[in-house]
């Protein structure tokens, strides 16, 4: 679905620049101007829209043949009649938007196989190591500060810090790195956290080794986690709330 949008503001892109050559008028120094030299604000502007759209393009550049997008943009600033119509046009758009999304979902569930394989192969290793515990969920755990008083429940409000990591290393979200702490329900959170803060208790520190059923799943979220990805998240409890009633 991404690339299906890039498509889209590509076009939408080339659709603007058309409409401001139309409205401004191509200059002769403009359109001649040779490679490389940018003088006039017409052949920067030129220069610009060109670098923008390229940028939307690269993406899925394999799927673009360049030098019919500069017949096209050619044949519209200069106002020639199109070689396809708009029913082709439109018709080649959503072709090729579709064959971009069905690849996107293809590449995807690859990558969801292989990280659902490269976590069950760690956390089977991981959970043999000294130290290491492991829960009837599959949550594993270490405690590397223990803390003192009462523990949360699933209904009670928190304050953490934390700090959260694919298996290569690559971290994905600090509150550490923000120097803020987070206050959140805890009934309001991904299972695994939901079930290993509760075996927390003020002023300690645990890392979790959280399986993808009790992470985000199939989904993964954002940018940065992707479908199926085992997280490790270091988790400080600063304190708990009141129970939410």
């Amino acid at each position: 679905m991404q690339k299906k949008m890039l498509v889209l503001a590509a076009v939408a892109a080339s659709s603007l620049f058309v409409a401001c050559a139309k409205k401004e008028g191509a200059t002769a120094e403009g359109a001649t101007a040779a490679a490389g030299e940018l003088t006039t604000d017409a052949q920067k502007f030129g220069y610009s829209i060109g670098v923008d759209l390229g940028k939307s393009l690269a993406p899925v550049k394999a799927d673009v043949d360049v030098e019919s997008l500069k017949a096209g943009l050619d044949d519209a600033v200069s106002g020639k009649t199109p070689k396809l119509d708009d029913k082709q046009r439109e018709e080649v758009k959503m072709t090729v938007a579709k064959k971009l999304q069905e690849k996107q979902v293809a590449e995807r569930e690859k990558q969801a196989g292989k990280a659902k394989t490269d976590g069950e192969k760690f956390l089977a290793e991981n959970g043999k190591k000294a130290g290491v515990k492991t829960t009837a969920s599959g949550l594993q755990y270490e405690v590397l500060t223990e803390g003192k008083g009462a523990h949360p429940k699933a209904s009670d409000t928190v304050t953490v810090h934390y700090k959260g990591t694919l298996l290569n290393g690559e971290e994905f979200d600090s509150s550490y790195s923000r120097n803020q702490p987070v206050t959140f329900p805890l009934g309001n959170v991904i299972p695994g956290w939901t079930e290993g803060v509760q075996l927390m208790t003020p002023g300690s520190k645990y890392k979790f080794y959280i399986p993808s059923a009790l992470g985000y799943g199939e989904r993964g979220a954002g940018v940065k986690i992707g479908p199926n990805e085992t997280l490790v998240f270091e988790v400080e409890l600063l304190s708990v709330g009141e129970e939410k009633k």
